[in-house]
């Protein structure tokens, strides 16, 4: 029995991330393809404590380098407890967001450093990486308007407002440029022609 995929979806708040990533569940399941569901920070009971105290408006106090040890200390569990286990056992697992988000939140917007999240990553996953990423990319102007037409209310790390979020895609083509398992999607067009090349990289990963 072969090992399963571990394919992650990144992207700045409002990329339509979150749309990709149930249509290609939905594309997995019309497949029959055995996979399971994940987001991280959380996934796990663990995880998920640590990811309302991350999100909490209430902890708008914490420090960059509290922000970057909790979610590795998730990284950690998840890793460990769901995702290789899975992966060994020939499930493959899709995850919202993994350790290329610490890369361009907190180690390139937050300005922590990437070689200090390269290291922190590594060690809380032991070196597991993603088969693929889909890195979702658009304009920050334009997921703004998209956020705003939904209503809804931004979490601790949504509501840093433009200037960051223009880092945090900055950081996230920074990653992409080192890494060709990384791939960069337009995602300016509808839902159905970003998918095309969710489901294009997909297939040729297989």
């Amino acid at each position: 029995m072969g090992k399963g995929l571990f394919i992650t979806f990144e992207g700045i708040d409002g990329c339509g991330k979150s749309t990709q990533f149930e249509m290609l569940k939905e594309y997995l399941l019309s497949k029959g393809e055995k996979f399971i569901v994940v987001r991280e920070p959380g996934g796990t009971v663990i995880g998920e404590k640590i990811r309302e105290i991350l999100l909490s408006k209430k902890n708008d106090s914490m420090v960059p380098m509290t922000e970057l040890f909790l979610f590795e200390a998730a990284r950690a569990q998840i890793t460990e407890e769901v995702i290789k286990p899975n992966i060994e056992k020939g499930i493959s697992v899709l995850c919202d967001r993994f350790f290329d988000s610490t890369y361009a939140y907190q180690g390139y917007a937050r300005k922590l450093g990437t070689d200090t999240t390269d290291m922190l990553n590594k060690l809380a996953t032991g070196g597991l990486e993603p088969d693929i990423t889909f890195l979702i990319d658009i304009p920050v102007s334009v997921a703004l308007e998209r956020r705003g037409k939904r209503g809804e209310a931004d979490d601790r790390m949504e509501a840093l407002g433009t200037s960051f979020q223009e880092e945090v895609r900055k950081g996230y083509l920074e990653a992409a440029s080192k890494s060709s398992r990384i791939k960069v999607i337009d995602g300016n067009s509808t839902p159905d022609d970003v998918f095309e090349k969710v489901k294009e990289y997909y297939e040729a990963l297989k």
